[in-house]
């Protein structure tokens, strides 16, 4: 007969999230010896409505929630133990059910500049197109190149660069974090700086979700958690909170901490969907607690909300 798993953990069935998943995984084994048994961990991969919608843009099917409902349902319902998610498709508001229990040590937060001809956004020539399905990277891309024609490129990683390989489009971006978990690294024409592209509040970081009061997970998750990173995360989280960012808000957010820990530097931009205006701020404050640093975030986007006139804001959170 065969035992049951210790733990189950829920992902997305991208080759990406499957091995975000395995990270998790191995780092599960490393701290508990009972968890490297054969079988004590499962993985359940679980299909999406972000993945099933592949003919337009997120920002038309409903926001970034759409990644992690059909996740976050199967750990409610007890079908999962632990939810896998990639930080940058998990809304800022949790549900009362869940809890972010863990956030792993954060791989590099960039944007990737991809392109077979080109060696740089500003090398493309005027009129070129670029790939994307991310309202952030069409908005901060048009603000620096308003010439460019925007394509739609929806898909997994292989997916956007076979098509790209086939010229669909002069260039795209990805994530170089994703990148580099699929062993792709050679594909990067370009890391973009975040003083070039901005990135998404939360990219580069894997996080889980338990159910609300779980003990025993959080318990097996709490030597994996970075607290670096967590105070990050939650600073650019606090960030999206105050501007109601989903998929339908173009707004990049990044934190570092200084080189003793003490303090946090937060950038954060929010653009028009067309790049045509563009706002930016940044703060630097001291933060040594996850709820000091969302509420560091918090403060700099209510700075950035004031510099938005009414109209606009809410024509950018799909509010008008």
């Amino acid at each position: 007969m065969t035992t049951p798993a210790l733990i189950t953990l829920g992902t997305r069935g991208s080759p990406l999230a499957v091995a975000q998943t395995e990270i998790l995984a191995a780092a599960l084994k490393e701290a508990h010896p009972e968890l490297a048994a054969d079988g004590a961990i499962a993985i359940k991969t679980i299909t999406t409505s972000g993945d099933k919608i592949q003919d337009r843009a997120l920002l038309e099917a409903g926001g970034k929630g759409l990644f992690i409902k059909e996740i976050e349902e199967a750990l409610f319902a007890g079908e999962i133990d632990m939810a896998v998610h990639s930080m940058k498709d998990v809304p800022a508001e949790m549900p009362p059910e869940g809890e972010l229990a863990c956030i792993l040590p954060r791989e590099d937060p960039r944007d990737a500049f991809i392109s077979v001809k080109y060696a740089s956004l500003k090398d493309l020539p005027d009129g070129a197109t670029l790939g994307t399905a991310g309202i952030r990277r069409k908005a901060f891309a048009l603000a620096q190149r308003p010439d460019l024609k925007i394509v739609l490129f929806r898909g997994n990683v292989g997916t956007r660069l076979e098509k790209l390989k086939n010229g669909e489009a002069d260039a795209t971006f990805l994530a170089v974090a994703g990148l580099k978990r699929l062993g792709l690294e050679e594909k990067i024409t370009a890391a973009l700086e975040p003083s070039e592209i901005l990135p998404a509040a939360g990219q580069g970081a894997i996080g889980v979700e338990i159910r609300t009061g779980d003990d025993r997970c959080k318990n097996y998750l709490a030597p994996l958690h970075c607290k670096k990173t967590a105070l990050c995360i939650a600073a650019e989280r606090g960030v999206v909170a105050v501007l109601d960012a989903s998929c339908r808000t173009p707004i990049g957010a990044f934190a570092t901490r200084d080189s003793n820990g003490a303090t946090l530097t937060l950038r954060a931009a929010v653009a028009t969907e067309d790049g045509t205006e563009f706002w930016q701020g940044s703060k630097t404050l001291p933060a040594s607690t996850e709820a000091e640093a969302e509420k560091f975030g918090r403060i700099l986007g209510q700075e950035l909300r004031k510099k938005i006139p009414e109209d606009v804001f809410k024509k950018i959170t799909g509010r008008a």
